[in-house]
């Protein structure tokens, strides 16, 4: 029985290590548009120098673990819509929105967020490159 255990054990800390390096690769994705202060695409305003079309609306809810925990802040509540809108091929999350946590059923506290996942129309270098050029008569 116990070596069994071992057995087990011994997996987990083999098997961690390959899930957690195949996260980092995952992350390398660069972003169109990045929100500095959060380092994610998201943004609690509207975007109006690009031209976009909305893919859906994106909304998260993050927990806390106990009733000890600090709030989620907005760094997490924006890397999760983020998430989110990822699945859906976005471009960007804006209109993001969250509230103060509050307590649920089953969860001691619970911040709920929400946002618009878009697609930009035409990539940056392109849409630069248009306003670059002045119309000749």
């Amino acid at each position: 029985m116990k070596n069994r255990n071992y057995v087990a054990l011994a997996l987990v800390f083999v098997a961690a290590p390959l899930q957690f390096s195949s996260a980092k690769e995952s992350a390398a994705k660069p972003f169109v548009v990045v929100n500095e202060d959060v380092g994610v695409p998201v943004f609690a305003y509207d975007i109006t120098d690009r031209p976009y079309t909305v893919v859906g609306e994106v909304t998260a809810g993050i927990r806390k673990a106990t009733v000890f925990s600090k709030e989620a802040s907005q760094t997490k509540v924006y890397r999760e819509l983020w998430e989110r809108a990822t699945k859906l091929g976005a471009d960007a999350v804006i209109n993001a929105k969250y509230g103060d946590s509050h307590i649920s059923a089953l969860s001691w506290g619970k911040t709920n967020a929400t946002g618009t996942a878009i697609k930009f129309n035409a990539p940056l270098e392109a849409a630069a490159a248009t306003a670059s050029v002045a119309p000749t008569q």
